[in-house]
């Protein structure tokens, strides 16, 4: 029977080359459009993809990624026990981003949890055997030496959320400051004077950024900062409990409470309402990150909704341009790219 497949101008199958001229752009052009590259403007992308319908081009995944020393595989890798993982609203989120992002390219999503010692050398070992072609870190921490094995391997890497104000590697975060002041700012044009703030965990970035935007709150409005009135949380419910009892034990006349996510506000309420307090009459609250539960507690809780499904989205987006390029970033090796985006203020019946 006769072969009615397209043949290029060799006489084989349709080469990258091939249809590189056909659409009138470069190899690594095509490359680009083919590996899902955002770098590439829409008609550019569209002259491409008409040329391979044309041609009738197949990519060849394994030799290209052979050839190309790739996995056609990333990792999203979580330095945080897999309890808190499922438990708090913020992963899931940006899982989500991350899957709808990469649901047109032709990479392959690992979840890979990093939350002991044993779990980090195993890791390190995967790293170390380049079985990735990129990592996305969700949730560092200041002291993690993660950032830096990546630094070291050379494995292009994007982290959400800076680990301080230098990162050295490419990251994605929102606006933890801004957000915290808008919180802070609304619980003071409610009327409330003596507002209390449980935070997250201080060795991250975020969580220290908040802290400074509920300081900076309370100064432009002419109150003095009551170190008696923040107390340190983890971002978990059970923090929260903790938190909430240690606040109304040194300053039970509190009159708001601004929580370092909606999982802490939902302890810091089951304490308040076992104290006879009622929300928001009594005291006000205010969480972070507009989850689910926000909507869904009693009374519904004003929030400050991050955007994590597209910093998800962000976050790929930067990390397949650096896959594409090949040009890992970091110390000596690339410029540094921080994208941050806004949070939103969204207010219900709990301030």
């Amino acid at each position: 029977m006769a072969s009615h497949g397209v043949r290029g101008r060799s006489g084989g199958r349709p080469t990258l080359e091939e249809v590189a001229a056909r659409a009138g752009v470069g190899r690594g052009t095509v490359s680009r459009v083919i590996n899902g590259s955002p770098r590439v403007s829409d008609a550019t992308r569209a002259a491409v993809q008409a040329a391979v319908a044309e041609l009738g081009y197949v990519p060849n995944t394994a030799a290209r990624a052979l050839a190309a020393n790739r996995t056609d595989a990333i990792a999203l890798v979580v330095p945080e026990p897999e309890t808190r993982f499922f438990a708090e609203p913020y992963f899931s989120d940006m899982l989500r981003g991350v899957g709808a992002e990469l649901a047109d390219t032709q990479m392959q999503l690992l979840l890979i949890f990093a939350g002991n010692d044993r779990e980090r050398r195993r890791l390190a070992e995967y790293l170390a055997a380049h079985r990735v072609d990129g990592v996305l870190l969700v949730s560092v921490h200041a002291d993690d030496p993660l950032p830096e094995l990546l630094s070291q391997l050379e494995i292009p890497a994007v982290v959400s959320g800076p680990r301080s104000a230098t990162e050295t590697l490419t990251s994605v975060d929102s606006d933890n400051y801004g957000g915290a002041r808008a919180a802070v700012e609304h619980l003071l044009g409610r009327g409330r004077t003596r507002v209390a703030h449980i935070t997250g965990r201080l060795d991250v970035y975020g969580a220290r950024r908040r802290v400074d935007g509920y300081r900076d709150a309370l100064r432009a409005a002419g109150h003095e900062v009551d170190e008696l009135l923040i107390e340190s949380g983890d971002f978990t419910e059970e923090g929260g409990r903790k938190a909430m009892s240690a606040l109304l034990s040194r300053r039970p006349d509190l009159d708001a409470v601004f929580a370092g996510s909606d999982v802490t506000a939902a302890g810091a309420r089951q304490v308040l309402r076992e104290s006879g307090l009622r929300i928001p009459d009594d005291v006000a609250l205010v969480g972070y990150d507009d989850s689910a539960i926000a909507r869904h507690m009693d009374p519904p809780l004003t929030s400050v909704r991050q955007p994590i499904d597209n910093m998800g989205r962000a976050m790929i987006d930067l990390l397949l341009t650096e896959i594409s390029d090949r040009r890992p970033v970091g110390p000596g090796r690339g410029e540094r790219r921080h994208a941050v985006l806004p949070t939103e203020l969204v207010v219900r019946a709990s301030s």
